[in-house]
């Protein structure tokens, strides 16, 4: 069995800008240990601060009252007694010792020579011991110092042997080995030490951590050193998620873990660090299990061509299919067995061109948006109630912004002038003059978001979404259109259509009637984030 050790809440703590609260600590340690079940986790390093000082003891309190002390460990140096005086008052049984496993820094930065440096160690380990704390090792740099003074590293573990130590922890610490260095290195760390355990602690900087730690196990290793998200200096630690998986599937290794809770305490930590994760980073992405291509939609469909172990239903996730420019027959087929909704052939082709067309303009286009484009695609001209012929919008630094525009409601046409604060409420005073003749109440605007893609330039394309206070019922509409005034117009005439649309009587039913039965469906299913349908 391979153990598996994260350290998200020390060395992840390391990433720039995350800080976590003694209480955002406490419940990312309940979530590895009780939820994900990881073997041991690293929670801090000792005598850092008074902040983490309360974070380790809130953590150890609670791990005294379910069992897990001996499962979480805490960082400390070779400084005589401190580090061991102050793991022992928080509550802790483990101490990870932080030494030197690279000649260079043990003189650079120590000032030390090798000799002396082992007698602190020595020290360090009897004392940590004769208080009745369990005792790693870490190696730091051991990666670099394997390489440039492998005569120190092999005295350093050599003197190990003789010491009360669990296991030995070999860092590569700036994250520059390859995995045939790995597997080489560790392979010979285990070799001439048989009674020692090692572990192997990745970082990323080249890209090659979980490679490096599928050789590590190849070679040798029995725990591996993992991070939530790949939290961590400069490119990160090695991902836990990513660890898990590969040597399960690729080595059939035995992990404690439970896999359906990796996503969720991957968000978790998301949310308490704001480092979000990358829509494409294996196992936790959000876009992982998204199908793009209808190619592969139409795989799956008939025979799962483009399926692996890699099943979201092992993560308690869901397969999707995208929907877009790239979309075929069979990704508007997965989608619609997702609504539990049919639609003939013919009715599929026309949905299937308005959905390439969108993604075209560049739209993401999302399973919550399908129903809305079978609604425009298959509806009669009577759901198309208000179409807007042409407006035109006047601003000015200091002064009121003008429109003029003219609409097609129900067939008849409209003009109408309005001014106002900005474009937008100009439109919407123009438009009140319209309706409110004919009886219709615009809805009251409750709250107006506008998005463009990560990245985008200042003609990327804008989504603006709207929710409206219709007597108490909630509608929330969206808009697309480069220019941010127009996406707000667009989302607004989408309100426009619904409300006709929702308060207009439907005709008996008759063979004709089907777009009538399609759109009242769909839009029956449709809510809204207060759970609201628009045509209840």
């Amino acid at each position: 069995m391979i153990q598996l050790m994260d350290t998200t809440l020390r060395d992840g703590e390391q990433t720039q800008g995350v800080a976590f609260s003694p209480a955002e600590k406490l419940g990312i340690a309940r979530a590895l240990l009780h939820s994900l079940n990881v073997d041991r986790i690293e929670i801090a390093s000792a005598r850092v601060s008074q902040g983490e000082r309360i974070a380790v003891e809130t953590i150890l309190d609670w791990a005294s009252q379910h069992d897990y002390l001996d499962r979480i460990e805490v960082l400390g140096f070779v400084d005589h007694q401190r580090s061991v005086d102050w793991i022992i008052q928080s509550g802790g049984r483990v101490l990870n010792l932080l030494t030197k496993g690279s000649e260079k820094h043990c003189r650079a930065q120590l000032k030390q020579s090798p000799d002396a440096h082992l007698t602190g160690i020595v020290s360090s380990v009897h004392y940590a011991r004769e208080r009745g704390l369990s005792v790693n090792l870490y190696l730091e740099d051991w990666s670099n110092g394997y390489v440039d003074s492998p005569e120190y590293v092999y005295s350093m573990v050599e003197a190990l042997t003789h010491l009360d130590i669990n296991r030995v922890m070999l860092p590569d610490t700036l994250g520059v080995m390859t995995p045939d260095q790995v597997f080489e290195s560790i392979n010979d760390m285990c070799n001439r030490y048989p009674s020692l355990k090692f572990d192997f602690h990745a970082h990323n900087d080249y890209g090659l951590a979980t490679a490096n730690v599928l050789k590590s196990v190849e070679g040798g290793a029995t725990g591996i050193h993992t991070t939530m998200n790949c939290l961590g200096e400069r490119a990160g630690n090695v991902s836990l998620a990513e660890v898990a998986v590969v040597l399960r599937d690729k080595l059939n290794k035995h992990i404690g873990i439970d896999e359906s809770k990796i996503h969720n305490v991957s968000q978790l930590v998301a949310h308490f660090s704001g480092k979000h994760t990358a829509a494409n980073a294996p196992i936790i992405g959000t876009d992982v299990f998204t199908q793009t291509s209808g190619l592969h939609a139409d795989g799956d469909r008939k025979a799962g061509l483009y399926q692996t172990a890699l099943r979201p239903e092992r993560f308690a996730r869901r397969h999707s299919y995208a929907l877009g420019k790239m979309s075929g027959r069979a990704s508007l087929a997965k989608n619609l067995e997702a609504l539990d909704f049919e639609l003939s052939t013919d009715d599929q082709e026309k949905v299937l061109q308005r959905i390439v067309e969108i993604g075209d303009a560049k739209t993401t286009v999302t399973a919550d948006d399908l129903p809305f484009i079978i609604a425009d695609v298959l509806e009669s001209g009577e759901y198309q109630h208000v179409d807007l012929l042409n407006c035109q919008i006047t601003s000015g630094l200091e002064v009121e912004s003008t429109v003029s525009l003219r609409l097609c409601v129900d067939g008849e046409m409209y003009r109408a002038t309005g001014s106002g604060n900005g474009g937008f409420d100009a439109f919407i005073n123009a438009v009140a003059q319209i309706f409110e003749p004919i009886g219709v109440t615009i809805p009251r605007l409750t709250d107006f978001e506008i998005h463009i893609p990560r990245g985008g330039q200042t003609n990327a394309l804008t989504e603006c979404l709207i929710t409206w206070d219709q007597a108490g019922k909630t509608l929330r509409t969206r808009g697309v259109h480069a220019n941010q005034v127009f996406a707000a117009i667009n989302a607004a005439l989408r309100m426009l259509n619904l409300v006709l649309h929702v308060r207009k009587p439907l005709p008996a039913e008759t063979s004709s009637d089907r777009p009538h039965q399609v759109t009242n469906q769909l839009l029956g299913r449709v809510t809204y984030p207060t759970g609201v349908a628009t045509n209840s």
